[in-house]
């Protein structure tokens, strides 16, 4: 397991509960941090960023929320000086075509999935990060 520590960013709290029950059934990574909305994750990633501690290997991430949503997460995302390379999983519930064309205009978005997630989908995120690590 090469993924240690995984961000989840999503408002919808069922979402996130069934989401961490999957992870950790599937072994998909040791610990997992929630957060419901992007500011706070992108608050404690400026924070791991200073120190160099603590950072996730992958963060599945919504598009839609309140405070700051998934476009705007990625926007500041991308400006931080971090040097690991983290893993973004769009997850959501968007079938618009406008955001799956978004998503590709951004390089750390490494794949770009439809609520629910599954088993087989997180099996195939589990591939994608240890082909990119």
């Amino acid at each position: 397991m090469k993924n240690k520590l995984t961000y989840i960013i999503d408002d919808d709290k069922m979402s996130v509960k069934l989401m961490s029950i999957l992870i950790s059934k599937n072994k998909f990574c040791e610990e997992v941090h929630s957060f419901y909305n992007g500011q706070f994750a992108l608050d404690k990633l400026k924070q791991n960023c200073i120190e160099n501690k603590n950072l996730p290997d992958a963060i599945l991430l919504d598009l839609n929320m309140p405070v700051m949503d998934g476009w705007q997460f990625l926007d500041e995302f991308v400006l931080l000086p971090i040097k690991k390379e983290i893993s973004i999983f769009i997850i959501t519930s968007s079938i618009d075509p406008f955001d799956i064309e978004m998503a590709k205009k951004y390089s750390v978005v490494k794949d770009y999935i439809m609520k629910p997630i599954t088993a087989e989908k997180l099996n195939a995120l589990c591939i994608l990060i240890g082909e990119i690590n």
